[in-house]
């Protein structure tokens, strides 16, 4: 049976590339990072060629013209995450300063000495490392909620962490190895029962689902341009505004200040507090083209597209002899399968499907912890988009199969 993707994949010229001069490539590292639209491209070509000046402070026609741009793209964010307001929405880096700007702004103001953050078994390295630095300098508590075999969260033990020291919740949405969609509505629901903040790691779920930050009632989201089909070097931390007036800036500089002394600095207003320096004023634009883009689409037909091109590929991989798949086996699962096949190393699984011009990620996908929760070192992982389709899948099995005859 054939497929057709969803978009024209002529919208994404790297999908025609040849590797090795022989084999067409097929792309499945997606989670790591997706491929860019001519319609992303051309508008960052476009903005640099006809429209590059400093943003915000500048009088002349083109700074006010990139200050429009990069405020219609900061406008474009608000609207497909809905949040309430663009002054929730701060441009950052990626998913991961989004995090360390959480977990180093918040810490400083509201932690101390023995408090406590609940993060889960499933974190990328991300969302680790950044509480850990906090904990050097602070001697703050990570709590962390185990997983089931089958990789889902447990959820019983989660409630039982909640105590007078716990302070907030930083979990992902959606895992980057197990393709687990979190309950995270139920997880913020029983955080604001106890009165505690929640971060949400989003870099797995943008590309892959509708995204309602207001119907989640999360208090901090994070997610990164280049894994939604933008540019890279852009992120965006939303944040409800009560939060973020109370938490200190995260870095000094230009365009996060109002006023400056010798004396004394007072900050800008949001979300300007939190954007010290040069934004990436050009990136912001391309990420505004790739939201525009995916919404363009439908996330309806996106969510549908990707569930069957991930039902399919289960299917296909456990006709595999060997074949041993990470995480559940069901709906649960966002276009993410992570394997191992019998006891080939999945570094020399990687390397021999990349002579096919087949496209994984091998290794612990920056998540030591979780690899040492399921026993190995690391897993090969293909991940979908929305121009993958199921002959993409076809050819990844029958190059697993060829590769397997070799050992």
């Amino acid at each position: 049976m054939q497929t057709m993707p969803i978009i024209r994949k002529d919208d994404f010229p790297i999908l025609q590339k040849v590797i090795y001069g022989k084999y067409p490539l097929v792309y499945l590292d997606n989670a790591a990072t997706t491929q860019k639209p001519r319609q992303v491209v051309e508008a960052m070509t476009e903005e640099y060629y006809n429209v590059n000046a400093n943003v915000h402070r500048g009088v002349h026609f083109l700074s006010q013209q990139a200050t429009e741009l990069h405020e219609a793209s900061r406008e474009t964010v608000r609207r497909f995450l809905n949040a309430r307001s663009t002054s929730e929405i701060v441009f950052t880096r990626g998913t991961t300063e989004s995090i360390n700007l959480v977990a180093s702004c918040f810490g400083q103001a509201f932690m101390k000495e023995g408090d406590e953050v609940i993060l889960s078994e499933m974190e990328h390295h991300s969302n680790i490392v950044s509480w850990q630095l906090l904990q050097a300098r602070k001697g703050i508590r990570l709590r962390i909620v185990p997983i089931t075999d089958d990789g889902q969260l447990k959820m019983e033990e989660y409630e039982k962490f909640f105590n007078e020291r716990t302070r907030i919740v930083s979990i992902t949405h959606v895992s980057n190895v197990l393709g687990t969609v979190n309950p995270v509505k139920d997880i913020i629901r029983i955080a604001h029962e106890h009165s505690v903040p929640v971060l949400i790691d989003g870099a797995q779920s943008t590309p892959h689902m509708t995204v309602d930050v207001q119907g989640l009632d999360c208090d901090f989201f994070a997610f990164s341009g280049h894994k939604i089909y933008g540019p890279t070097g852009i992120g965006v931390l939303y944040g409800k505004e009560e939060w973020l007036e109370r938490i200190p800036p995260y870095m000094g500089g230009g365009e996060m200040i109002k006023s400056v002394s010798f004396e004394k600095t007072t900050f800008n207003e949001l979300p300007y507090k939190f954007e010290a320096g040069t934004p990436d004023y050009i990136a912001s634009t391309g990420l505004a083209k790739a939201l525009d883009y995916v919404t363009s689409i439908g996330f309806d037909a996106i969510e549908a597209h990707e569930k069957d091109l991930t039902s399919y590929a289960l299917q296909r991989l456990m006709e595999v002899e060997g074949m041993k798949i990470y995480g559940p086996h069901d709906q649960k699962t966002a276009a993410v399968i992570s394997f191992q096949v019998g006891n080939i190393h999945h570094l020399d699984m990687g390397t021999l499907l990349d002579r096919l011009g087949i496209a994984v990620r091998t290794g612990h996908h920056c998540a030591e912890p979780l690899m040492r929760r399921l026993g190995i070192e690391g897993t090969c992982r293909a991940s979908f988009a929305l121009y993958n389709t199921r002959e993409d899948i076809d050819a990844l099995v029958e190059g697993i199969q060829r590769i397997k005859k070799m050992f």
